[in-house]
């Protein structure tokens, strides 16, 4: 009896069939469709930047009151807290990434995520030591590693062509989080003490265990589509179901907004639309100028990833994203109070300028996913670093300054919307153009895991040069010398994304066997 509901449980979690003839589960239209797995995503991307960021004004007092931390030691040991959070998501999300595409389905790990999260939130909001806070800290950036590095591959299995439409939604929820979460934190801080504040956490992270617990993947929700399927079709033609030398095509996903399970048949290997199965080779790709077998390539799929031109292109260029998203966190707060001698309030609020207009994401996804991510991200690059300079002339408490701080940071914001998220598809961009000039070269699994893992340390690592970078140089020479080294710090990667960033997508320009292996269980993915 035992045994045999732990097994329940693991084909619940893993998502594989208990038996042959079971049937689909309720509602697997709705819990499979695209709609709902990019908004369990994207809550998963808010659930952990809400967090991170809801107990930023929290830990100071929590050291003091129930740690006893002495008042000369907080600023000490809130950057020990700060510095394990990155160094688990620096080092976990590879880990994570190549764990998510050795296992059958990115569903199992994903809920591995959620329980480190719980674990963590637990530990922070009852921990009265340091060793607890810690490893409550530890935790918190391991599940930040897995959410990040499965959940974005995910997507990438989700969506089909329409990967930069997908993470149009991810920088939404995560330019959010950025946003509610200080002030949320410390508005309840302030009206209802210590504990609300981790209620508040608990609430996010029920629905975000609820929506994961009923999501099911589309290559999970296949073994009952293509039993139906198949069967329709072999009662038209007349033929078996495991007629030699048929193969499978997945249809074409649906457009933004439609949220249908893609239907999966069976047809001949010529194609009932006359279109060649012979996958062509990408002009665009320049990771390899002489092409070269698969047998010949001995090192692990993992390590010929870091080969690719595009990709380390694509991974430098987030990596100079959030070095100058994160710098604005360390040197904007303390430069209004100065300057315009604004509270903290309306140091929070100044943010907005730089998260609302991330809410043109998807379409900025769209673009990349019709024409490319390097135009986009190429675009946003070159008009960040002149409005960078322009900061430097905000010097005064006038109303002309302040209005002209608030219209520079919104444009910042639009530049950066129009850099990152076309860099965060062309992951996916890099990795199917080498697969299509080297088919197999990834192997069965695939690397969408490792790849995104990889996007998640070099965000990490950005965010914490670019962090320490401004606030040295905004401690030192001050803010003019600080806007004039970030807009040097742009430049360097808009020399990148000029030479190395990829053109127009693959999957975009193939009717039939690339975009098949990317959405089937057996390919990329």
């Amino acid at each position: 009896m035992r045994s045999s509901a732990l097994s329940r449980v693991w084909y619940f979690l893993s998502g594989t069939r208990e038996y042959a003839f079971s049937g689909p589960p309720r509602y697997l239209k709705f819990r499979s469709s695209s709609a709902f797995i990019i908004i369990t995503v994207c809550l998963a991307i808010f659930t952990d930047i809400l967090f991170y960021g809801l107990i930023v004004p929290v830990i100071p007092f929590s050291l003091t009151d129930r740690v006893g931390v002495p008042e000369d030691s907080v600023q000490r040991w809130t950057a020990i807290l700060l510095a394990c959070y990155n160094v688990t998501l620096f080092l976990g999300s590879p880990l994570a990434g190549i764990y998510a595409d050795r296992t059958a389905s990115r569903r199992l790990p994903f809920l591995l995520g959620l329980l480190a999260l719980a674990g963590s939130t637990l530990l922070l909001c009852l921990g009265r030591s340091v060793a607890v806070l810690i490893i409550g800290r530890l935790l918190q950036g391991l599940s930040a590693a897995i959410v990040w590095s499965v959940g974005l591959a995910l997507l990438v299995d989700t969506v089909g062509r329409n990967v930069g439409y997908a993470m149009g939604w991810v920088t939404i929820a995560m330019s959010a989080g950025l946003l509610i979460s200080p002030v949320i934190g410390g508005a309840v801080y302030a009206a209802a003490g210590y504990y609300a504040v981790f209620y508040v956490a608990f609430g996010v992270i029920f629905c975000d265990i609820v929506l994961r617990l009923v999501l099911v993947e589309k290559k999970v929700a296949r073994q009952w589509i293509v039993d139906h399927e198949a069967e329709v079709e072999s009662q038209q033609r007349g033929a078996s179901v495991d007629e030699p030398g048929s193969s499978l095509r997945v249809k074409d996903m649906p457009s933004p907004g439609e949220g249908d399970v893609s239907l999966v048949v069976r047809e001949s290997p010529a194609g009932p639309t006359g279109f060649s199965h012979q996958t062509p080779t990408p002009r665009d790709d320049q990771d390899d100028p002489t092409p070269q077998t698969v047998e010949s390539e001995k090192m692990p799929p993992y390590l010929r990833l870091l080969k690719s031109r595009r990709l380390l292109a694509a991974l430098f260029g987030c990596f100079i994203q959030a070095g100058i998203m994160f710098s604005f966190d360390t040197v904007v707060p303390l430069f209004v109070k100065d300057t315009f001698h604004w509270s903290s309030t309306a140091a929070g609020l100044v943010f907005m300028c730089i998260m609302v207009p991330s809410l043109c994401s998807p379409f900025v996804g769209i673009l990349s996913d019709r024409f490319g991510a390097k135009w986009p991200a190429l675009a946003g690059f070159l008009v960040t670093i002149p409005l960078l300079v322009c900061l430097r002339f905000v010097t005064n408490n006038t109303i002309g300054h302040k209005v002209l701080f608030g219209a520079l940071l919104a444009l910042v914001g639009l530049c950066c919307t129009f850099a990152n998220t076309p860099l965060m598809a062309e992951i996916t961009y890099g990795i199917e153009a080498k697969e299509a000039k080297h088919p197999g070269i990834w192997g069965e699994k695939g690397v969408y895991g490792i790849g995104y893992g990889l996007y998640t340390t070099s965000y990490a690592f950005g965010g914490t040069a670019g962090s320490l970078m401004a606030g040295y140089i905004q401690a030192g020479p001050g803010w003019g010398t600080a806007t004039w080294s970030l807009a040097i710090w742009c430049a360097v990667g808009t020399f990148v994304v000029a030479f190395w960033v990829g053109g127009k997508p693959i999957r975009h320009t193939l009717e039939t066997g690339r975009f098949n292996q990317a959405s089937s269980p057996g390919g990329v993915a």
